[in-house]
């Protein structure tokens, strides 16, 4: 017989951390799932870690990639060799309270929608691996039958974080397969990329005012902590995805600007601060000519002049700045950002969640 849910887990240098992910899915209180662990050619012993953690349980397949192939081709492969009636795509590096399946479940028997969208808790580890901090991301509840309503809420959702990830969301299986949906190797955005398309249709969504993901920063590890010299470009990319699909539904209001704008501006703000990094290799009057590019692009001005930050007192003054065009005082704001994030990491960390 079909599982309910099938779990996909991308797997990859995580011996550390996948046998707790594991375990959390098997002391879960609904027990009709599969777990399918995707060996992406991984190079340490992450297999003999899971298999250790499953204790024979046959639910738990390992799928082998002959090659190593990336985080999306892992989760297209779990699409493929998925027979559950909705999937999870969850991070073997993480893992999740015993009652978010059953919730989930009771949920879908309320309202079958085409996915399940819960909150989480971001859990800081500094360099020693200790926990230092945690941030939670709560929704309030909702089931939304109703599709004008959900579109309405979307864009609430990504301002929260909560939109773009894949991992804390329940897809339905045969909707994806259905309209051919994939994961696209596109580095930091794949979720979003994908999470755009799948939602672009969809009539039911399920909220849960629940926090049962815990999502692993590690400071030494986290790929947010790495130089990605194309930063900017893929999250730009990420807000026309955004405006265009309220664009496509028809529901590019003021509210929806203002908060594509704040969005847009913490990517430019984080832009500015990586460019002093000396991985970017570019000298002041790089940074300088960056700025005055930015300030001339149509989002920028289609979005900057009525963004408004409802949650950060540092981002209303940073849309201060870009809204005045000032070059220095922009390039003066990215240096001060650098200095204390290269300094204090943990500090620029909590400031950055909202604490």
């Amino acid at each position: 017989m079909k599982p309910y849910f099938s779990i996909v887990m991308p797997t990859y240098g995580v011996e550390q951390y996948i046998g707790h992910a594991v375990q959390s899915i098997l002391k879960q209180t609904f027990q009709d799932w599969e777990i399918l662990i995707i060996n992406d050619c991984t190079p340490d012993k992450s297999i003999q870690a899971a298999e250790k953690a499953g204790k024979g349980d046959p639910r738990i397949r390992i799928v082998h990639h002959e090659i190593n192939k990336g985080l999306s081709q892992a989760r297209n492969t779990g699409i493929q060799e998925a027979s559950g009636k909705y999937i999870w795509f969850m991070d073997p590096d993480d893992y999740v309270d015993s009652d978010v399946l059953e919730k989930v479940k009771a949920s879908l028997d309320k309202n079958p929608a085409e996915v399940v969208l819960f909150g989480l808790i971001e859990e800081y580890y500094n360099k020693s691996g200790e926990l230092d901090y945690s941030h939670v991301v709560c929704p309030e509840e909702k089931l939304f039958d109703n599709q004008e309503e959900l579109r309405k809420a979307i864009v609430q959702y990504e301002r929260e974080t909560l939109y773009g990830y894949a991992w804390n969301k329940i897809y339905n299986l045969q909707y994806i397969q259905e309209n051919r949906f994939q994961y696209k190797d596109v580095k930091l955005i794949e979720d979003i990329e994908f999470n755009i398309k799948y939602f672009m249709d969809i009539r039911r969504l399920n909220v849960l005012g629940i926090t049962p993901y815990h999502y692993a920063k590690r400071l030494s590890a986290n790929l947010t902590n790495k130089f990605v010299p194309e930063y900017f470009e893929v999250h730009y990319r990420r807000i026309e995805l955004l405006y265009e699909q309220y664009k496509y539904w028809n529901l590019c209001t003021e509210e929806v600007k203002q908060t594509l704008g704040s969005l847009y501006g913490r990517y430019i703000v984080s832009a500015l601060e990586r460019n002093c990094d000396r991985r970017s290799k570019m000298s002041h009057t790089d940074r300088y000519r960056w700025c005055r590019a930015i300030f001339c692009q149509a989002l920028f001005e289609d979005l900057i002049p009525g963004a408004k930050a409802k949650d950060s007192k540092v981002l209303s003054l940073a849309l201060v700045f870009l809204r005045w065009k000032k070059t220095m005082l922009c390039l003066a704001m990215g240096r001060g950002i650098h200095i204390i994030r290269s300094g204090m990491p943990m500090l620029y960390s909590k400031v950055k969640s909202g604490r």
